[in-house]
């Protein structure tokens, strides 16, 4: 089975999806985690082909083999309340192809014949294989899908140009989006040895060509707060539907270390395009699983997240293009609350006015 960008699936039955599933609920070393038994008898569109993504620890992309990115995202429920809302992964055998026009017909739930066995797993294993204890800690540790990249993917060289063919051919992304990436990246490694004699002449032409199309300005600027400095912060409150404004490129600078940090967290420059944007509120984040080793972590200054800004990969180093889109979270001293309270309409313009750049 081929699909691609645009196509509909059909989420198979619980009993069909735990006869693929090894004793640790798992299909080729990919987790199918509990809440995605909702979705059982549901149809979606297919949103990307995750034909790759990337492991954001080693910072590297990595090739996957038939699975897809489908509309839904984590609820955090079987991971300690995890907040990061990632993208899940669907693989072929989990759904079938539909028409478009077909019905959609939702599996009903039982609870009790979920318990049979299937090819050796339960939904019961289903749910013991997210964690595991650590006794020399007491600490719970968590196995998700996020946790469990490296080991459902293999090694993919930022070099092979076939993945980004078929980042196009796909649907994933546009011929616009590909040439304008490739084009980034082929600049700004031009000029990377020579970031000392000209980083800022070639930022500056950079700019100034960005701005005649009204495009996105150079995205790897250093942060102006000296490492050293005690980094500013504020106190929204924001709550989940509140409408705020992105403050602009120059200002976030302004609250970021060279290295893009702000007490702890990054500023990436995936984050620049919605500069100066306007979007709602999704929820605020104090407690994720961190990737790494699977524990629960809590930031200490609380971030958020916002409805429709994620990353998308445009301007990272050996992972361009990943369609894993993963929320942005951003510290409240890059927001501003929105007085005037624009209309629904005008976000969404917004966002496909970021989506055009």
């Amino acid at each position: 089975m081929t699909l691609s960008v645009g196509d509909w699936v059909e989420v198979r039955s619980r009993e069909e999806i735990l006869a693929t599933l090894d004793e640790h609920g798992r299909l080729d070393e990919l987790p199918f985690m509990p809440q995605m038994f909702q979705c059982c008898g549901r149809r979606f569109q297919v949103i990307a082909r995750a034909h790759k993504t990337c492991d954001v620890i080693a910072g590297e992309g990595r090739r996957v083999s038939e699975t897809i990115h489908l509309d839904t995202r984590c609820d955090g429920q079987a991971f300690g309340g995890c907040q990061a809302s990632c993208l899940l992964f669907w693989k072929h055998a989990w759904v079938r192809k539909v028409s478009a026009d077909q019905n959609p017909v939702r599996a009903p739930v039982d609870r009790d014949s979920s318990r049979a066995t299937y090819s050796g797993c339960t939904e019961d294993d289903v749910w013991r294989a997210t964690r595991t204890l650590d006794h020399s800690s007491g600490e719970t540790v968590y196995f998700c899908q996020a946790t469990r990249v490296p080991y459902f993917t293999s090694p993919l060289p930022w070099w092979d140009i076939r993945h980004y063919v078929e980042d196009y051919t796909s649907g994933n992304i546009s011929l616009k989006r590909l040439v304008s990436g490739l084009l980034y990246q082929s600049y700004n490694h031009g000029t990377q040895a020579w970031r000392q004699k000209i980083g800022r002449p070639s930022r500056w032409l950079y700019d100034a060509f960005q701005r005649l199309r009204d495009g996105v300005p150079f995205p790897n600027a250093p942060g102006a707060l000296p490492s050293n400095s005690s980094a500013p912060t504020a106190e929204l409150d924001l709550r989940a539907g509140e409408l705020v404004r992105v403050k602009t490129y120059e200002e976030i600078l302004e609250t970021i270390t060279p290295g893009g940090m702000n007490k702890g967290l990054l500023f990436d420059k995936e984050m620049v395009p919605f500069c100066g944007g306007t979007f709602r509120v999704r929820a605020r984040v104090t407690t994720f699983v961190d990737e790494r080793t699977g524990r629960l972590a809590t930031l200490k200054t609380p971030a958020v997240i916002l409805e429709g800004v994620w990353c998308q990969s445009r301007y990272s180093n050996k992972k361009m293009f990943c369609p894993r889109a993963l929320y942005s979270w951003w510290r409240e001293v890059w927001l501003e609350r929105v007085a005037d309270q624009p209309s629904s309409d005008d976000v969404a313009a917004t966002q496909d006015l970021v989506e055009a750049k």
